[in-house]
């Protein structure tokens, strides 16, 4: 599953490979009866055609293993959720539960670490999965305080499958939107500088037994109650029991 609008991205000083559009058949699994994105429907990697920035190694801000944790360093709960920005399904979560972590992250009653990773990058013509996953890491190193708000603009504005994906333009202006107004993650952004680094730590998380998109759990323990999962709120309660 995926999506897509908008033209090519900017030219820079990288060139973009044109991907013919294939119809691909988009595996799932039925898990408590939520249908989620199976990794395995698009497990082969499309290599990274744009420059890592040298020294981009990893961003300020992220766990070690590529996790951005907003909230009380503190907090009891611990909430994880693992997605990919081009999953339908992850932006049904997140149009139910979104609201959820923010609220949870204010009250400190939890911290959230969103593992964003890239495999639905066969699904767009212009490896929109990637380029929205590198925009995760982009924003991250800038500051925490406008992540989940950006977030929520990039689900809400989560292109269809099959077409070319969010414009790299697009995608600064989200971020500037949410208040990510640096130049340098504008430049971030059309670089694609953590490219290598999203893809390495993809490789990581799905190798750690992640099978499908999203991937909650709460401390430590997955969820996979679709009313938790997919229902307004659902996944307060979780929360509340720790």
């Amino acid at each position: 599953m995926s999506f897509n609008p908008g033209g090519p991205p900017p030219q820079t000083n990288r060139k973009y490979l044109v991907v013919v559009p294939i119809v691909v058949v988009l595996a799932v699994v039925i898990a408590a009866g939520v249908v989620l994105v199976s990794r395995n429907a698009f497990a082969k990697e499309i290599p990274g055609n744009a420059i890592a920035v040298a020294g981009a190694s990893s961003a300020r801000n992220v766990l070690a293993d590529g996790a951005v944790r907003i909230g009380d360093p503190h907090a009891k709960v611990t909430v994880r959720v693992v997605m990919d920005l081009q999953c339908p399904y992850c932006k049904m979560f997140e149009a139910n539960n979104g609201a959820t972590l923010e609220s949870a992250v204010r009250d400190h009653s939890a911290a959230v670490e969103y593992s964003v990773i890239t495999f639905l990058d066969r699904a767009s013509t212009t490896q929109y999965s990637s380029r929205a996953g590198n925009a995760s890491f982009c924003v991250a190193n800038s500051g925490l305080e406008h992540y989940q708000s950006w977030l929520a603009a990039m689900f809400a504005q989560q292109p269809e499958e099959g077409g070319d994906g969010l414009t790299d333009d697009r995608l600064i202006h989200i971020a500037q939107s949410a208040g990510y107004t640096e130049s340098t993650v504008a430049q971030c952004i059309i670089n694609r500088s953590y490219d290598t680094y999203l893809r390495a730590k993809t490789r990581a998380v799905l190798a750690g037994g992640v099978d499908s998109t999203p991937t909650v759990t709460v401390n430590g323990k997955q969820v996979t109650d679709s009313n938790a999962l997919m229902t307004p709120g659902g996944l307060a309660p979780v929360i509340a029991a720790g």
